[in-house]
């Protein structure tokens, strides 16, 4: 058991028979009353994503999460497939249960499945992954990285925004907790 004050961006716990991982939290003290936890929670199994306010001393039980390797494979339809890079078993996962991780996913690349409970609940991808833009706005003669940037769309459908030089072709470095783009891809 954890106290709410203690759960960070990422942990899952379990309450009322339900898999909840914790998307943001903020420690809030109103001018009159007691001190709250502000939350925002994402159910694992339905996706639904909810706001609330706990007590910081509220307990709750921190699920046992086991890692394996993988490798993303591909999607058909609304699943996506992985494969275990040790044993080589394939699993499935609703396509709706990443709907921002599969940004980042391109075929062979490896991730990191997370369970519990023999179950598939997620993915962790790695810290940056390295797309090509699929399309933006044309070069602007003597752009640099200090004007404010254009919009540009990855292979997988992720747009970011990326300085001024940036050409359609190229492939370049992004952070998959932002989202945000880092360098070109050497």
């Amino acid at each position: 058991m954890i106290e709410a004050i203690n759960l960070k961006s990422g942990m899952i716990f379990k309450k009322d028979g339900k898999l909840i991982r914790v998307l943001e939290t903020n420690h809030h003290k109103p001018g009159k009353g007691n001190t709250v936890m502000q939350m925002k929670l994402n159910d694992v199994r339905s996706g639904s994503i909810v706001q609330t306010t706990m007590r910081p001393t509220e307990k709750v039980e921190l699920a046992v999460v086991d890692k394996k390797k993988a490798q993303y494979l591909y999607r058909q339809d609304d699943i996506v497939y992985f494969m275990d890079l040790e044993t080589y078993d394939q699993y499935e996962l609703a396509a709706t249960a990443i709907t921002e991780e599969s940004k980042y996913l391109l075929p062979n690349m490896d991730v990191q499945l997370n369970f519990c409970d023999n179950e598939l609940i997620g993915v962790d991808l790695p810290t940056t992954v390295d797309l090509k833009v699929a399309e933006t706005e044309p070069n602007i003669k003597g752009a640099t990285a200090a004007n404010g940037g254009k919009p540009a769309t990855m292979e997988t459908g992720l747009v970011v925004t990326v300085p001024d030089f940036i050409e359609k072709g190229e492939v370049l470095t992004i952070n998959t907790a932002n989202g945000a783009y880092k360098q070109r891809a050497n």
